[in-house]
């Protein structure tokens, strides 16, 4: 997919496809203290890949103020080639919490994905003491499908952490958007 093609657009945001000018910011949202003990942050090599690649197999998306332009998140969506039409967002990261921007993204989102890109289903992961992420997950369809036990080693912590599984399929999420609950 062609860098800064847009996505498509809400009341106040706008989710565009990233370009190489947006690495360094994907990076201080991966790595900042209040994102990193709940994200598997990737290096600038690995992002920089995905830029320059054709957004076949996976693609970072910024979300921005519509009306100021203004970088307010990302989300990294992989999964892209799969024959079973199934995303996996890797990344869901808001920088200016407490606005309601997270739940305004996903929704954007979940409509590029289901109803422009054709998804069956979309899932992401989560570490299972997120409770601010899994809160927003949760409030926007997506149901918990299960619990990876001790997947994930954390160095700083000396410890295994659990990630829950969530995901929402193209027929809740059209449920959904009958319920009025989507874009």
């Amino acid at each position: 997919m062609e860098t800064n093609a847009i996505l498509g657009e809400g009341e106040r945001l706008r989710l565009r496809v990233a370009n190489l000018g947006d690495v360094d910011y994907i990076l201080s949202l991966s790595f900042a203290k209040e994102n990193h003990p709940f994200v598997y942050a990737f290096d600038r090599v690995h992002h920089s890949g995905i830029v320059m690649g054709d957004g076949k197999e996976a693609m970072d998306v910024i979300v921005e103020e519509r009306e100021t332009g203004d970088r307010v998140g990302y989300f990294l969506v992989a999964g892209l080639s799969t024959e079973a039409k199934e995303q996996e967002w890797t990344h869901v990261i808001i920088d200016r919490k407490g606005r309601g921007y997270g739940h305004e993204a996903m929704k954007i989102l979940k409509r590029w994905a289901f109803e422009v890109w054709g998804a069956h289903r979309i899932w992401l992961d989560c570490k299972d003491y997120n409770e601010r992420a899994l809160h927003l997950y949760e409030s926007e369809g997506l149901r918990r499908e299960g619990l990876i036990r001790e997947t994930f080693y954390n160095t700083e912590k000396d410890t295994y952490e659990n990630l829950v599984i969530l995901g929402l399929l193209a027929r809740e999420y059209e449920a959904r958007k009958q319920e009025g609950q989507e874009l």
